[in-house]
């Protein structure tokens, strides 16, 4: 049997079946085109016999398209009559016994997820879209690619380059696992209710080797956080306290890490920043967090 979508007024049924009103508060907007969910399938590659994590699953419209696909779903819910019903749902689909788990949580708070998924999916609420994508990266490092919908604006931040001006902290902090790119547009109309932003499609892959340990990590994040929460001054400036408590402190870190100290945060990209990091370790700097 093989599996089905959910179709927009079947969408509207749950929802009312549930007492369901998409809220601002969690960021629901419910996609209710199939061709949409298999357009973000198709771009995250998702292959038979993968192992995908899904966030943010709502009523199970991109999750019956990953489950389609013949791969298999982690799909976590931080509401509780969402994750309830859902494997109902799956299962009046087509979707065969033990393709689908729920994960009834929090997507910030969750440290394991069943079988080890590779790949990321996902519709993400737009107000919890940056923190809860580096909280996957960071806590699953089996995580290797993915592709997510989110908020254009988000989406162009996390895919920017040194130099553009939207490339910013999140810019930096999503680099540290490796590269990011724009992967396609959302029309609005897609999506109940109908939101009042874009949204684009971004993936990423992680690198194949990590940059660093999780102290360097940490120690990479503090210094990009410092740059840009005083982005117009120069990274001598900005970084007076948290390399060494003066500017001058600051300057012969960057100078040694090969920084201009006249540079400003937005100019350095992932490696640059690490460098300095590293830099910070090798001369014992001590490095708080502002």
């Amino acid at each position: 049997m093989p599996v089905t979508l959910l179709g927009a007024a079947e969408i509207r049924a749950l929802a009312a079946e549930l007492d369901v009103t998409p809220t601002k508060k969690l960021g629901q907007n419910f996609v209710v085109d199939g061709n949409t969910v298999r357009k973000i399938v198709h771009v995250a590659g998702v292959q038979p016999g993968e192992h995908v994590v899904e966030v943010g699953p709502g009523l199970g419209s991109l999750t019956l398209a990953i489950l389609e696909a013949g791969a298999s779903v982690a799909a976590v819910e931080i509401d509780h009559r969402l994750a309830e019903r859902l494997p109902q749902t799956a299962a009046d689909h087509g979707v065969p016994a033990g393709a689908l788990t729920v994960v009834d949580a929090d997507a910030l708070r969750v440290t394991q997820l069943p079988g080890e998924p590779t790949v990321l999916v996902a519709n993400l609420p737009y107000n919890v879209s940056v923190p809860v994508l580096l909280h996957f990266l960071e806590t699953f490092p089996h995580l290797q690619r993915g592709v997510v919908m989110v908020q254009a604006e988000v989406g162009e931040r996390l895919a920017a380059a040194p130099g553009s001006k939207v490339y910013g902290a999140p810019s930096v902090k999503a680099a540290w696992y490796g590269p990011w790119r724009l992967a396609g547009t959302v029309s609005r109309q897609v999506f109940w209710p109908v939101p009042n932003v874009d949204s684009v499609l971004v993936g990423f892959e992680r690198d194949a080797e990590p940059r660093g340990d999780e102290e360097l990590r940490a120690r990479t994040f503090r210094i990009v956080d410092a740059a840009f929460q005083q982005r117009r001054k120069m990274l001598r400036q900005a970084l007076s306290q948290v390399l060494g408590g003066s500017a001058a402190a600051a300057s012969m870190v960057l100078e040694q890490a090969g920084v201009a100290p006249t540079a400003r945060g937005e100019d350095l990209g992932i490696d640059d920043y690490v460098r300095v990091a590293r830099e910070v370790s090798a001369q014992d700097v001590p490095t708080s967090s502002r």
